[in-house]
């Protein structure tokens, strides 16, 4: 889940006002962040975890919780920055240190309620609006391609992160996978997996795909990547080395598991990490066992 920020302005716009303004209030947003003491909100952060993303150069594990941005490489997880913003939606880049994120303000921070989608470009130190401040909370939040794919109660996409295009699609994701290095998403939703080939412009079902509820592309420097990782709501692990298409069932995880990642291995079997509120797993047989992934 890497985009550009390099994002092209060729989509026809649309008024924000009357699209978002309009939009029900099906999501259930987590509570309101509360001041808490470092230990708390640490052991808090793989309790409550939205998003897990793994840099590919220092392997460092990020966790976006409703408690803030969390550097979870070492056993004690540490808050990066000041703000604890409820990240309901995060998304590394393809560029070193830059992320988009949208959710809640912390209290001690100066952003609007919703904070809409918001940007960082020092790894997470601090972040600085972008669009729909006060209107949207993405709950889903990826990158395809050269642009953002997002769910604020209708599925959304941009290509600057300022204007953005309503997609005809009707479902709710529970998770979208997107890849800057491709131009394929994934959707996971109670009915099935949704499938696009257009950065979210256009879904189709994945006929045969089994039930998911999380799901991530293996991220590669070398290619645009076609492994893929999903997990079910029972924490089975299953696998595609065809961008989604098919899949193939690995080993399962115990304990719910809130968020996944992944990075290109070999032979198909990608590095998967995945959040639980026991902490980090990680497997490097393509999903078949998991260890913890903190020393």
């Amino acid at each position: 889940m890497n985009p550009r920020t390099t994002l092209s302005r060729n989509r026809a716009r649309y008024s924000l006002a009357g699209a978002v303004l309009g939009l029900p209030l099906v999501l259930a947003a987590c509570a309101p962040t509360t001041t808490a003491a470092p230990e708390t909100a640490a052991a808090a952060s793989t309790q409550h975890v939205h998003e897990i993303s793994i840099d590919r150069v220092t392997t460092n594990i990020i966790l976006a919780t409703h408690d803030g941005l969390y550097d979870a490489t070492d056993r004690s997880p540490v808050l990066v920055g000041t703000d604890a913003i409820d990240l309901m939606g995060f998304t590394a880049t393809a560029e070193p240190q830059v992320f988009y994120a949208s959710g809640h303000p912390g209290p001690s921070s100066t952003l609007p309620n919703p904070v809409g989608l918001i940007r960082s470009t020092d790894a997470g130190k601090t972040w600085e609006p972008v669009s729909l401040q006060k209107r949207s909370d993405f709950h889903a939040l990826t990158a395809s391609g050269n642009s953002l794919v997002a769910f604020d109660g209708q599925l959304r996409t941009s290509t600057d992160g300022t204007t953005w295009d309503t997609s005809s699609a009707t479902f709710v994701p529970m998770d979208l996978a997107g890849s800057p290095a491709t131009t394929v998403v994934l959707a996971t939703t109670e009915a099935g997996l949704q499938r696009s080939t257009n950065s979210g412009m256009t879904w189709a079902t994945v006929a045969g795909a089994p039930i998911l509820r999380l799901a991530a592309f293996a991220a590669s420097d070398e290619r645009a990547p076609t492994e893929a990782v999903g997990v079910g709501p029972d924490g089975s692990v299953h696998v595609s080395t065809d961008a989604g298409l098919t899949w193939t069932p690995a080993g399962k995880v115990e304990g719910q598991v809130q968020a996944v990642t992944a990075l290109a291995g070999t032979a198909g079997k990608p590095e998967i990490w995945v959040a639980t509120a026991e902490g980090v797993q990680r497997s490097s047989d393509g999903g078949a066992t998991f260890a913890p992934a903190t020393p």
